[in-house]
Parts: structure tokens; sequence; C-alpha cells
């Protein structure tokens, strides 16, 4: 086998359960359908993880936002500083993936931590506002 198409086979494997997770963390089609045309190459997926993040992160913000608008001046400094907190803490702990003896792969789990974080808080902030 040569070394592309064992590589190939590595990423896809190590990609396996992002793609539960994605579904669950409410990353987009056009995400999906990214990755699925990416050919596993490193760039490729970073490039559709790239994409879905500027997504993702546009979603948390319009999150965030409507949140706060019902908030009482007390509960939006409780939400700033959650939120403040949470988004050193995404950063700090997606940052550990990007192992500098990792490779390739490294860096492509260090984007998709942020990614999914992003979708999965999106997420979290969007049921505050579900009746």
């Amino acid at each position: 086998m040569n070394a592309f198409k064992t590589l190939s086979i590595t990423l896809l494997m190590a990609c396996a359960p992002y793609a539960a997770s994605a579904q669950d963390a409410g990353l987009s089609k056009q995400h999906a359908a990214c990755m699925d045309t990416s050919g596993g190459t490193t760039m490729g997926m970073i490039e559709c993880i790239t994409a879905e993040t500027q997504r993702q992160d546009a979603r948390l913000n319009k999150a965030y936002k409507a949140v706060m608008a019902d908030l009482s001046p007390a509960r939006k400094k409780q939400l700033l500083e959650a939120q403040r907190a949470w988004l050193k803490f995404r950063d700090a702990n997606c940052a550990f993936y990007d192992d500098p003896d990792g490779g390739t792969l490294a860096r492509v789990n260090a984007n998709d931590c942020v990614m999914t974080a992003t979708a999965t808080r999106a997420s979290e902030l969007e049921r505050f506002k579900q009746p």
C-alpha cells in the first residue's frame, strides 16, 4: 500500500467518530458535503473546517445576542463572564490538540476542536431560547 493511501485511510478512520459528533453539534450540510469532497487531504479538510467554524461562530454570536436580549443586567454580567471563561477554555483546550509532534492530523484535530466546541456552545445557548 502506498504512503498516500495509508495516510488517507488513517485520516478517514480518525475522522469517523467526528461524523456522529458533528451531527449532534448541529454542523451544516455544507460542511458534510465539503468533507466528502475534500479527498481526505489535510488542506482540504482544514478548508472545510475553517468555513464551518465561520458559520458556527456566526450561529454562536446570534444565539448569544438573543439570550442576552432577555436577561436582567445581573444575568447579562453572569453570561458575559461565562462566555469569556468558555472562550478562554475552548482556545486553550483546542490549542493542546495541535501537538507539534502530532503531524498533520494534529492540526486537523485542533481546528476540528474549535469548530465542534463552537457548534456545541451555540446549541447550548440556543436551548436557552427554546419555549
